[in-house]
């Protein structure tokens, strides 16, 4: 009967010593309380009461960052939210370093997105988002590198306003519309007084062209389904024609 406890104890004994992780996971091993090494992927054995092991997840983490309130540079009240993409490059330091490095991560994220949105105007938040998610980004990453994270991505979900902002917006576009539509229409009375003023000085120095496009005008008049038409007739018409019999 001894024997058989024994065998029992030595089987459970033997049974929580094996190990085995998956390619994307790796244990950190303490000894008495020290850190002793990395192990894994694969069969590893972990020395019971000796040593222990943490888990540790290598894959990349999707992480939403809760909706913050934020006043940005012109004093505009929005809620942003985001989402981080990180994971654990040096499970030694995410074990050793922080306490919760999922937990750390996801406050420094809260900060940084209300301090670097803090810091641009609204119409900067709406229009630079590349810009922005990359300063997030590289904040983040600046920070969590002693913690053995990499931080690889950040994209700001959300940007919301309330009702009385939208429709300030849509004045403004309304109004920046209006004032595009002005300006391409002033500049095209620009350039066709421009080229008037240049048909016009050709035809000053051309006195057949005039009398030509006189004539094409009445041309144009006759065409305009009118049963009587009266016109002046130019008397220097008669002169270039007489000059040119001559």
């Amino acid at each position: 009967m001894g024997y058989l406890v024994f065998a029992a104890i030595l089987l459970a004994f033997l049974a929580s010593a094996f190990r085995i992780l998956r390619e994307y996971q790796r244990g950190v091993i303490f000894l008495l309380g020290r850190f002793y090494k990395v192990k894994g992927p694969g069969f590893i054995i972990v020395i019971p009461f000796l040593q222990q092991m943490v888990r540790v997840d290598l894959r990349t983490v999707v992480m939403d960052v809760p909706t913050q309130d934020v006043i940005s540079r012109d004093n505009v009240s929005v809620k942003v939210n985001a989402v981080v993409y990180f994971r654990v490059i040096d499970p030694e330091k995410a074990i050793i370093q922080v306490e919760n490095f999922f937990e750390a991560t996801s406050q420094l994220a809260q900060t940084t997105l209300r301090s670097v949105l803090g810091q641009h105007e609204l119409d900067e938040m709406l229009a630079e988002r590349e810009k922005l998610n990359a300063d997030i980004q590289a904040i983040l990453d600046q920070h969590t590198d002693a913690w053995g994270i990499k931080v690889a991505n950040v994209e700001i979900k959300h940007v919301d306003l309330d009702e009385s902002m939208i429709r300030a917006i849509a004045r403004q576009a309304e109004a920046e519309r209006e004032r595009r539509a002005k300006v391409i229409h002033a500049e095209g009375e620009l350039q066709a007084s421009q080229k008037l003023l240049e048909a016009a000085r050709v035809l000053v120095q051309q006195p057949e062209a005039l009398q030509l496009r006189y004539l094409q005008t009445l041309t144009e008049i006759a065409g305009d389904r009118s049963s009587t038409i009266v016109f002046p007739l130019p008397m220097d018409l008669f002169e270039t024609l007489r000059g040119r019999r001559d």
